[in-house]
């Protein structure tokens, strides 16, 4: 009904208020609404806090009673950090539920829309599905998986370029570009660069939007023998991340006790076949401790190795108008391609412009 179709999109407008602060649960949305007037909004603020729905039922009061509520996810039917929210609906004497996507988690799986609709509730399910989806792929991915979603995000010339190949410090993307880096830094649960990148750039990796707003992610570093310096930025400063150091099996026990001290937390994984880090370990590995989306910020050898290995799902690629030729870093190292019919690619979802840079963003056809 094009009526639901419309408070859906209000439900998830709410939803979208919630990004980066639910993980490891989902953004959720959900509207009452009683003789096609809206009633009130809600939507999950933090993970542990009350789901949208509650937080919507409980400013509503009495008027749900006989109400409508719109629901980007299907509501949970099982006790977790919280108690289920079909027992609130139920209470709160609401008769029609409307569901823009079911809960792909196997405790969920349909059986919140079952439960209530063997109460006799009017059930509607799919409003909007894929534009609920789209909010919560991180969530999906590792619900089923137990693996973070990965967004690939580079800054480049339009030739490909990163830098310059002489080390000489100049952003090549404007300022609303780096500004959009923050908003998307503000909303996953980690970031993540190569050493390379590490010694020649020495970043923060923090979020810093105006007004001290944002949250800083967790910094991941691929550092296969801890080349590292205890003194880096990214260890020297106040956040309230931690710094997670990848480092193979060799790797010197005293530079590990040296990086420890200075606040870095080291991880040892296996080497792949090539003698790199394995990635799908390290993927493992952050998956385990509950983050559900990284953003690869670099460099080329980072790059590339994802892409190689299949694991990248979202692609941010900013391009500034620029030319840079033989002298600028590649945005990929080689990908090893005897056929242009097996190069990765990715289905475009949005492309904008950010002053005269262009973003590109979009979803790899593996995921």
């Amino acid at each position: 009904m094009k009526d639901d179709r419309a408070w859906m999109q209000l439900a998830i407008r709410e939803a979208r208020k919630g990004l980066g602060r639910t993980s490891p649960n989902p953004c959720v949305g959900a509207v009452v609404v009683k003789n096609n007037r809206f009633i009130v909004a809600g939507y999950h603020h933090r993970v542990g806090t009350h789901h949208a729905e509650v937080h919507a039922l409980q400013a509503a009061g009495e008027k749900a009673r006989g109400a409508t509520i719109y629901v980007t996810l299907e509501p949970c039917n099982h006790t977790g950090r919280t108690p289920p929210c079909t027992q609130a609906i139920l209470a709160a004497g609401i008769k029609r539920v409307v569901v823009g996507m079911l809960d792909p988690n196997p405790l969920v799986a349909g059986g919140g829309c079952q439960t209530l609709a063997a109460q006799g509730l009017e059930v509607v399910q799919g409003v909007l599905a894929e534009e609920c989806r789209s909010l919560n792929r991180p969530f999906s991915k590792h619900v089923t998986t137990g693996l973070p979603w990965v967004i690939m995000k580079a800054g480049m010339s339009l030739d490909g370029r990163l830098a310059l190949a002489s080390g000489q410090c100049a952003w090549i993307t404007n300022e609303q570009s780096r500004r959009q880096v923050h908003r998307l830094r503000d909303r996953v649960d980690a970031i993540l660069i190569g050493s390379g990148t590490a010694l020649g750039d020495d970043p923060a990796l923090t979020t810093r939007l105006p007004n001290r707003r944002g949250r800083d992610p967790l910094r991941v570093i691929l550092d296969t023998a801890l080349r590292l310096s205890p003194t880096a930025k990214m260890l020297q400063q106040t956040s309230s991340a931690p710094t997670w150091i990848f480092c193979g099996p060799e790797a010197d026990p005293q530079r590990a006790e040296a990086l420890i001290a200075a606040g870095a937390v080291i991880k040892e994984v296996r080497l792949d076949d090539a003698g790199r880090l394995d990635l799908g370990a390290v993927l493992c590995e952050l998956g385990r401790a509950q983050l559900t989306s990284v953003l690869v910020e670099g460099g080329s050898l980072v790059h590339g190795a994802f892409l190689r290995a299949g694991l990248v799902d979202e692609v941010n690629i900013f391009v500034a108008p620029i030319f840079i030729g033989g002298d600028g870093v590649p945005l990929l190292d080689s990908l090893g391609l005897q056929n242009v019919a097996v190069a990765p690619g990715f289905t475009v979802t949005r492309v904008r412009r950010l002053g005269n840079d262009v973003l590109i963003e979009g979803l790899m056809k593996n995921s």
